[in-house]
């Protein structure tokens, strides 16, 4: 039995990779740590033989592979496809696969990388892979920019008031717009629509190209901070 971790810091991906290796039956989930004070400590005592480490967490790896060389633990990185994957091979990983691999992909490298070899996605076979995406593709052209907006939220583990909260909207037009996501992709849940995010990394990349908007709570004390200073300036010259 392979026992791994996941670490990546997008709530909706990590569920979505979990599922895909879960119905592996030589593959176990022992751990999914969402936070980076957590992984040093899940790795130390669960001690799987692989972790899946997205580049969020990069700033551990140094001390994640003190814990990986002592316990014999692979460390398989997960990279955006705007990084180079061989760049994260030079700092001593055993393996990189883009976001945009394919679930059997995926599953290769966690075997392979069990087995005691190295794993290196080329960058070409991730554009291969998104291009040759059709579902997705066809999916992308019927979403619009918000329903974008709002998978992106999602896929960084936003909840629905938080959502609206980022999109200066309300919570119930949050709701009305999952739902035609669901209805236009054909899923009735977050957890389908991260692995049809893991399955599908044409419409990954699209949402991840899509900025969220400032918090309105951060933009509003924002202003009122602009606002004070230059009240205090006004009150200051006119006391001169």
């Amino acid at each position: 039995m392979i026992n791994v971790i996941i670490a990546d810091n997008q709530a909706i991906f990590r569920a979505g990779i979990a599922k895909v290796l879960a119905v592996e039956e030589d593959i176990r989930i022992i751990g999914q740590p969402p936070m980076p004070e957590q992984i040093l400590n899940a790795l130390d005592k669960l001690r799987p033989r692989v972790v899946l480490l997205s580049t969020g967490f990069l700033a551990l790896l140094p001390q994640i592979q003190q814990i990986a060389d002592r316990r014999q633990i692979a460390v398989l990185v997960i990279c955006d496809n705007t990084e180079n994957a061989p760049d994260f091979m030079r700092m001593g990983v055993q393996g990189v696969i883009y976001r945009s691999a394919s679930a059997n992909m995926v599953v290769e490298a966690v075997r392979r990388l069990a087995q005691g070899e190295s794993f290196l996605q080329s960058p070409n076979s991730a554009e291969m892979e998104v291009n040759e995406d059709l579902v997705g593709a066809r999916v992308r052209k019927r979403l619009s920019e918000r329903e974008l907006q709002i998978i992106a939220a999602i896929v960084e583990g936003y909840k629905n008031r938080e959502i609206a909260d980022q999109l200066y909207t309300s919570e119930q037009v949050v709701k009305n717009a999952l739902r035609n996501i669901f209805d236009k992709i054909g899923i009735s849940d977050r957890l389908e629509l991260a692995l049809f995010v893991v399955h599908h990394r044409i419409l990954a990349q699209a949402t991840a190209s899509v900025p969220l908007d400032q918090p309105p709570l951060r933009a509003v004390a924002a202003a009122a901070s602009r606002h004070e200073r230059v009240r205090s300036t006004l009150t200051l010259a006119s006391v001169n």
